[in-house]
C-alpha cells in the first residue's frame, strides 16, 4: 500500500485561498432558571439581614464600651478609637477663590486661617481584633 505524498494531503488546520473554514453555529443561550433567580434574591436578603445583625452587634459593643464597660480577658480585643478631623473637602475650591479675592498665592494662607478656626469633628470607631 503506497503512502500519499505530502503535497496531496490537505491538513484540516491549514487553510489556503482554496479551502474554506467550516463555521459552527453559536450555541443557543442557556435560559436563566427560576431557581437561580430565587437563589440570588435569597442571598441578597440574607446579606441584608447579616449586615443589620453586624451593625446591631457593633452598636451594642460600642455603647457598652463608651459607658465604661470592659472586655473579658481572652484572645480577642475591642477598643474604641477616637479621632478628631477637620473637614477639608472644600480646600481646593476655597484656595482658588482666595487667590482671586486676595491675590495669587494668598488662598493657601486664607485656608489655613479658616482651618485653624474650624472646630474638629469627633469620630469614634470600634476596633475589633
Amino acid at each position: 500500500m503506497a503512502t500519499p505524498s505530502l503535497t496531496n494531503v490537505v491538513h484540516p488546520f491549514i487553510t489556503s485561498k482554496h479551502t474554506k473554514v467550516l463555521q459552527l453555529p453559536p450555541l443557543p443561550p442557556q435560559p436563566v432558571t427560576q431557581l437561580e433567580v430565587a437563589t440570588l434574591l435569597s442571598l441578597r436578603n440574607r446579606s441584608k439581614q447579616i449586615e443589620e445583625q453586624i451593625a446591631e452587634a457593633e452598636r451594642s459593643i460600642r455603647t457598652r464600651l463608651e459607658a465604661g464597660g470592659y472586655i473579658e480577658p481572652g484572645e480577642h480585643s475591642a477598643t474604641l478609637k477616637e479621632s478628631f478631623r477637620r473637614s477639608v473637602s472644600w480646600r481646593e475650591v476655597a484656595e482658588r477663590i482666595g487667590d482671586k479675592l486676595f491675590g495669587t498665592g494668598k488662598g493657601d494662607s486664607y485656608c489655613e486661617r479658616v482651618l485653624r478656626s474650624t472646630k474638629p469633628a469627633r469620630t469614634v470607631s470600634l476596633q475589633i481584633s
